[in-house]
């Protein structure tokens, strides 16, 4: 697995993620896809640039897409403060997205208001816990979309078309 972000990887405090995420890219997300063992929980692997250290930073997220978008959703289970990947899609957008054997990058982005309620929507049909984790708490959980991002093309002349 090749990351597409550059920088220096800093490993979770936690010892389940390091371990988790390591055995997701080892094996092309063919194992370690799950999240705590239980098959109706699929992750995916996104990578992010610390808001602070600028490090990159590895989370395992439930999976949740439509139509190519992935969505974030900051729960942590209903705790009442955000999980620290809020800062850093804020301070830095571009993340590494790995749903397999391939990493994309992509482009977080908050969504808010009549934008949000869709999304919601939809990642509580995906996964139907995410409601119960907004009622245990007094914070609107934050919806993040993950757009595919390409990086700008070159503007200049191809196959030697350059003028004379």
């Amino acid at each position: 697995m090749t990351d597409l972000l550059e920088g220096k990887y800093e490993p979770s405090a936690a010892q389940w993620v390091r371990d988790q995420v390591e055995t997701y890219e080892a094996t092309g997300g063919r194992e370690a896809n799950i999240l705590r063992g239980r098959a109706d929980w699929p992750i995916v692997v996104i990578t992010s640039r610390g808001s602070k250290s600028g490090n990159l930073r590895k989370n395992p997220v439930m999976r949740v897409e439509k139509d190519g978008v992935y969505v974030a959703i900051a729960s942590v289970g209903g705790a009442p403060r955000n999980p620290s990947w809020v800062a850093n899609f804020l301070a830095d957008p571009i993340v590494q997205l790995q749903d397999g054997p391939e990493p994309a990058l992509y482009r977080a982005r908050l969504v808010e208001g009549d934008e949000r309620q869709p999304w919601w929507d939809h990642a509580v049909a995906t996964w139907s816990t995410y409601a119960s984790y907004q009622e245990k708490t007094d914070r609107q959980i934050p919806v993040f979309l993950l757009e595919p991002f390409e990086t700008p093309r070159s503007s200049a002349p191809q196959d030697g078309a350059a003028g004379a």
